[in-house]
């Protein structure tokens, strides 16, 4: 997933800023991660209602990460969302009272390779016309709880964004 991202240095009263480009990052093509071998097991243990419970990545003090293209990082904290494993539909709703609220219907699945590709839909669009997404790694995964991993670039080093799931019920 590409996002634009705000690279910030602090060094004894100084103080610079410089986004890493100037345009808003639009969502990757994901017919990069197959879709031929699901992780039917991966997907069947997601099913349900789950909250990020955190979101966490270093120098999060100091850079913003604009996620899904949506929001900052840090307003996903607290977002539902509901997996449903059997054809692979759900919801995600921001909900943060610091932060835009946003609800969309998504569309995901679990490939053997520990893909997670994630579609938002916009009102109304059916997901075979959404062409782009997000693919991020999943870990950690056990019956109340796992991790979304994404890979972005700060500074040219590779770094992991680590969105916590909790399960809800």
């Amino acid at each position: 997933m590409r996002k634009i991202l705000l690279i910030c240095t602090m060094a004894i009263l100084v103080f610079a800023c410089k986004p890493t480009s100037n345009a808003p990052a639009a969502p990757e093509p994901v017919s990069n991660a197959p879709m031929t071998k699901l992780d039917k097991t991966s997907q069947v243990g997601i099913k349900g209602n789950w909250q990020v419970v955190n979101v966490i990545y270093p120098g999060s003090n100091y850079i913003k990460v604009n996620s899904f293209n949506l929001a900052d990082s840090k307003c996903f904290i607290g977002s539902t969302w509901k997996f449903i494993s059997n054809n692979n539909k759900g919801n995600m709703t921001l909900n943060s009272p610091d932060c835009t609220a946003f609800t969309s219907e998504i569309t995901w699945y679990i490939n053997q390779e520990g893909q997670f590709v994630l579609k938002i839909l916009d009102e109304g669009l059916k997901s075979k016309k959404v062409k782009t997404g997000f693919v991020l790694g999943v870990r950690n995964q056990t019956e109340t709880s796992f991790e979304l991993i994404d890979k972005i670039n700060v500074g040219n080093k590779p770094t992991d964004v680590v969105y916590q799931f909790q399960k809800v019920n």
